[in-house]
Parts: C-alpha cells; sequence; structure tokens
C-alpha cells in the first residue's frame, strides 16, 4: 500500500448561499475534525452568488488558511452547480460535499473514510433521526426517495442527503446540471461502483432560511425522469421517439383497417365515425415522433463532437492553482 492510500489526500466541498453565520463554526468544526485523524486536505468552499457577508468573510479566511480554498459564483447557480464547481477543481483523491447550514455533522466524516477504506466507492449519508420540519422537508424527502428507488432500483433511505464520500475517479466522470447532485450514487451504480450508506447525525438548522421544501421535490422528480431517460437513451433517442412513431403507424393501421370495415361491413359511411381523423392524427403523430429522434440523435452527436461545457460561471478564486 502506497503513502497516498494509508493517508489519502480529501477535498471537502462546501456549496454555501447566504451562510454567513454557520460558516464559522463550520470551518472550525472541520479543522477539528480533519486535524484530529491527521488527514491531509483541503475545504473548497463555494459561493453560490450570496448576498450577506459571505464573500468578505471567506476572503479573509483564505488569507489567513491555505487549506480554505474559495470559489465565488457571478450569481447563484444553485447547489448542484455549485457543487460541481467544487468537484472540478479538488485535488483529493477522495471528495466529500457537506452542508454548510450545519445540519451535517464534520464528525461523521472519519466514519464514511473507514467504509471507503473497506473497498466501497461511494457512501452515501443516511439521515436516520431528521431534525427537520416534517411537514416541509421530511415528508416530501421521503416521497422523493421512494420514486428514486422505484425508477431507478438503487436501494438507498436517503439521495438527499449532502454528506458522502467518494472516490475521485468516480465522481469526476460525472457531469451534474439541475438539482441531480442527489443521483451522484445512481450514476455511480450504473457505472459499476461499490455503494453502501451509513447512519450519520443530522442537527437542526440554527442559522438562515432552509432553501428546501415541496417545490423543490417536484424539480428533484422532474430530474429523476431526465437522469433515467439519459441513463437509458442518451446515446440512442431515436430508440425511444421512433418506438412512439412505430406505435402510433401501428395504431393508424388499425384504425384505418376499423374504417375500411366499417365501411364496407357495418354500412357506415367515412364522415359518421372518428376514424379516418384518428388515422390521420396517428400517422402525423408517427412523423413527427420519428423526426423528433432523428433531431435528437444529431444533437447528441452534436454534443459527443462538440466543447465541454459548464453549468456555472467562476468571477475568481483563491488559493487555487
Amino acid at each position: 500500500m502506497t503513502d497516498s492510500e494509508k493517508n489519502p489526500y480529501i477535498s471537502v466541498i462546501v456549496p454555501a448561499y447566504d451562510e454567513a453565520a454557520s460558516l464559522p463554526i463550520l470551518v472550525e468544526e472541520l479543522s477539528a475534525a480533519m486535524t484530529g485523524h491527521q488527514y491531509r486536505y483541503e475545504v473548497i468552499i463555494v459561493n453560490d452568488g450570496s448576498t450577506d457577508s459571505t464573500r468578505g468573510y471567506l476572503d479573509e479566511l483564505a488569507g489567513k488558511d491555505h487549506k480554505i480554498k474559495v470559489i465565488h459564483l457571478r450569481k447563484n447557480s444553485g447547489q448542484t452547480a455549485a457543487m460541481m464547481a467544487g468537484i472540478d477543481h479538488a485535488n483529493g483523491t477522495i471528495i466529500i460535499p457537506i452542508d454548510a447550514d450545519l445540519q451535517n455533522d464534520p464528525a461523521d466524516i472519519p466514519r464514511l473514510l473507514e467504509k471507503i477504506d473497506e473497498g466501497y466507492d461511494v457512501c452515501s449519508g443516511w439521515r436516520r433521526k431528521r431534525k427537520d420540519n416534517p411537514l416541509v422537508r421530511t415528508f416530501p424527502s421521503k416521497i422523493a426517495n421512494f420514486f428514486i428507488q422505484l425508477i431507478t432500483g438503487v436501494r438507498l433511505h436517503d439521495y438527499g442527503c449532502t454528506l458522502k464520500a467518494y472516490r475521485r475517479e468516480i465522481i469526476k466522470e460525472i457531469r451534474l446540471y439541475g438539482e441531480m447532485h442527489r443521483f451522484i450514487p445512481i450514476y455511480a451504480k450504473w457505472t459499476g461502483a461499490k455503494v453502501t450508506e451509513l447512519p450519520v447525525n443530522h442537527r437542526l438548522r440554527k442559522h438562515g432560511k432552509s432553501k428546501y421544501g415541496l417545490k423543490r421535490t417536484i424539480k428533484v422528480i422532474l430530474d429523476l425522469m431526465v437522469a433515467n431517460f439519459i441513463q437509458k437513451y442518451f446515446q440512442r433517442p431515436i430508440y425511444v421517439f421512433g418506438s412512439f412513431g412505430l406505435l402510433s403507424f401501428l395504431l393508424a393501421s388499425s384504425t384505418f383497417c376499423a374504417m375500411l370495415y366499417y365501411k364496407y361491413f357495418g354500412n357506415k359511411s367515412f364522415i359518421e365515425t372518428p376514424l379516418p381523423l384518428l388515422t390521420v392524427l396517428f400517422v402525423l403523430i408517427g412523423i413527427i415522433a420519428i423526426f423528433m429522434g432523428f433531431l435528437a440523435q444529431i444533437t447528441m452527436m452534436t454534443y459527443y463532437e462538440s466543447q465541454n461545457r459548464r453549468s456555472y460561471f467562476i468571477a475568481y478564486t483563491r488559493n487555487l492553482d
């Protein structure tokens, strides 16, 4: 075993939006957790367009401690984009995202790393005893978790917990958009990674205001549908649109045959039934679906051949190479 395997370099990613009151406490707790176990580490805090005093505090902090690396985004881009910015600039062999609101406990990080040492590629935190509002936060989260398990087949109790540990080679291959950061274990599982979960401590929010709720649960479910579609059909979208088009042609053939039957055997003229209209409608739908499949296939090919584009824009950084 090499020295780096015995004492890996760890990147802790902290997306932060208007968390000026929580960040000093979090930084202190992270330092205690990491130095207490003598880990080699960096903390990358991504300021996601905060409107409070977060920017000033982070610039001052970065000037004092070179283990703290700061990325300021030009505008609020969302937690997924902020997390992706941190991952893109991380140097660690193990990458650990954590919320900035103090509800995740940095003291759980060593336990996650123990699971990685056991041979897992991903260890996901499980907030078994949540300290959130049951109606606004916990219930919508359970709905989202149910649909995620149902659609993906990946069995985890808590997809929404930010506190997770990833091997670098797993997470660096994944590009994230929308609210898809919670789906990283799913993407990893689909690529053959070994995924496990671990109960972690969950604490009450003491500062700031929660950015979660039922509206976000709806977004998560919609993003899940996109993720499932991408996983199955991204490289061959014609399979989806083409299948729908062929089904429409089949329905058109059925209504056409029924139309002829009623005409010659049922003594019904074409204008006495809606069948001719349905036949034309299904034919048009089939043609449109096939052409949409062609366009999607061309778009996919263009995507693979184009330059890699990011979903965030950096204003400036601190302590990054």
